[in-house]
């Protein structure tokens, strides 16, 4: 979802390598969507035949062999699947080779970059039939359908409400807390520059803070919070739920991480609504082949499995969720959701300003 290689090999997060670090913890087997080991290393091939449809995507892309297989059954198309880093680096990836792409479709380029793709003309205009499932309500604005909504994972602080029991401790409710130095001292958050969740927590504060919010990190930083460069060091290691069990009961993770690590909760006035999309490249070789995976991505063989198999919710209406989802993972009724191109705009202002404001 940026060395990038050996990065993402260290800080496997960078969107949803954190997932896979949940998926390990809830046992949910999966494997690549990929057909024989050649496909794992296509990534300098830009060749395609009419029988197959090469998807770019990020590192963190994991679904069950039984939905490729499903795709194949259905459209009688090979899937091969190319992976290109995060989700920065595969926005970027499109955006240099409109015209000539190094695949027929994409997947998981989020809201913080759509933008970028289709400014620089990298992607094909397909209305899917199936959009108005529910994709349709997470279109990008002044968009013309060059991406179609695929899933949503809302990044949120979570807390290890356990941890608090034990301790005779009262947990936090809201990410204002965190300017306490009791709570300070006790988060683990994540660098926006290094990782999408970091940026997307950035965003949850410019959203509800307003002006406000750089004073917010100087406080928080101030005050002891832990600023780390991944979901990886941040969960896994430091969090008192992770696999770690480390020293700090509040993180900075996944609306849906509870499904997976019980005993935590997130605060959900601190979420950002991240959205996952797909598209049709530009100059692909298999056009129709591409389009076909776009409605296919929508359709309920893959969004009643992209729940178990990469801990996001799907965005289709009515598809149902794992069992104790709804108790343990509940959807965020409110989430922070800024424009595309306002966040694409400012974001390297933003970056700027946060540096500056936690002395980095």
């Amino acid at each position: 979802m940026t060395d990038q290689t050996a990065q993402s090999r260290r800080d496997r997060e960078r969107r949803g390598s954190g997932r896979r670090a949940l998926m390990r913890t809830s046992a949910v087997a999966v494997t690549v969507l990929a057909v024989g080991a050649s496909m794992l290393t296509a990534c300098g091939d830009d060749t395609s035949s009419s029988s197959e449809v090469t998807l770019l995507t990020h590192d963190s892309f994991d679904l069950p062999q039984s939905v490729s297989d499903a795709f194949t059954k259905e459209t009688g198309l090979t899937l091969k699947v190319v992976k290109n880093g995060d989700a920065g680096q595969l926005a970027s990836t499109v955006s240099l080779t409109p015209g000539s792409p190094k695949g027929d479709a994409v997947f998981g380029i989020d809201n913080t970059f759509a933008t970028r793709p289709i400014d620089a003309g990298a992607l094909e205009s397909y209305s899917s039939p199936a959009l108005a499932g529910g994709a349709d309500q997470y279109a990008v604005p002044e968009s013309h359908n060059e991406l179609t909504a695929v899933d949503r994972g809302d990044v949120c602080l979570n807390v290890d409400d356990e941890w608090y029991r034990r301790e005779g401790q009262t947990p936090p409710k809201s990410l204002r807390d965190l300017t306490d130095p009791t709570y300070a001292k006790q988060a683990a958050l994540i660098d926006p520059g290094t990782s999408s969740p970091g940026m997307a927590y950035l965003l949850s504060t410019v959203g509800v803070l307003g002006d406000n919010w750089q004073d917010y990190w100087r406080q928080v930083s101030a005050a002891g919070a832990t600023i780390v460069s991944g979901w990886e060091i941040a969960y896994n290691q430091l969090f008192t739920a992770g696999e770690g069990k480390g020293a700090k009961p509040i993180v900075l993770s996944y609306a849906s991480s509870p499904a997976a690590t019980p005993g935590t909760s997130a605060l959900l006035d601190s979420c950002f609504r991240q959205v996952e999309y797909v598209g049709v490249l530009k100059g692909a070789a298999n056009t129709a082949g591409a389009r076909k995976l776009v409605d296919f991505m929508l359709s309920p063989t893959v969004q009643k499995a992209l729940p178990s198999a990469m801990y996001v919710y799907p965005v289709q209406k009515d598809t149902p969720l794992p069992d104790g989802w709804a108790q343990r993972a509940p959807i965020p009724q409110s989430t922070v959701n800024l424009p595309p191109a306002y966040i694409a705009q400012n974001r390297e202002t933003w970056l700027q300003q946060w540096r500056s404001a936690v002395g980095r």
